[in-house]
């Protein structure tokens, strides 16, 4: 049986250590183990959300191109982390590396805990949507059929957010 590629959409964020080689470094490992990166957005400078009391993050949206299933990603992506150092000590804390799976093609996933996609929090997020929209402006969100652009558009978040 023969798979069908699917573009799939990473976010990384770092806000620990030399956060510019860890993003750098886990997109190597993304392209050795994921599937080929056909885009990447410019870095983002963001001011952290959820727990503010931390170092601002970097970070940046990634496309893949990939053979592998939406859990093989997750599990990828998941181990890629840990390798470059990531512990999961609290919710929104600060971290060497995250990587989040938000688009998988035009796949609605809802595994609860374990794996949803499109990410359930992508639309109320600029940190996400911001490079996203960068590289991948006109890809439609699969649950609200807009495009990315068109999300951030009508985004109500004042987080700051800056290109750099």
């Amino acid at each position: 049986m023969q798979l069908d590629s699917k573009n799939v959409y990473l976010l990384l964020g770092s806000n620990l250590g030399d956060r510019e080689k860890l993003l750098t470094d886990a997109i190597a490992q993304i392209g050795n183990r994921v599937g080929m990166v056909f885009a990447q957005s410019s870095v983002y400078e963001t001011a952290a959300w959820g727990k503010e009391d931390q170092p601002s993050f970097l970070n940046l949206a990634v496309g893949v191109e990939t053979l592998l299933s939406p859990l093989e990603v997750l599990r990828e992506i998941l181990k890629i982390e840990e390798e470059l150092g990531r512990i999961r000590k609290e919710k929104w804390g600060s971290r060497l590396i995250d990587i989040d799976l938000i688009l998988f093609g035009d796949m609605v996933i809802d595994l609860g805990s374990e794996l949803q996609v499109p990410h359930p929090q992508m639309q109320y997020r600029k940190f996400v949507l911001a490079p996203l929209a960068e590289i991948a402006g006109t890809v439609i969100h699969p649950v609200f059929g807009k495009t990315v652009s068109e999300i951030l558009g009508i985004l109500d978040d004042n987080l700051t957010v800056t290109k750099i």
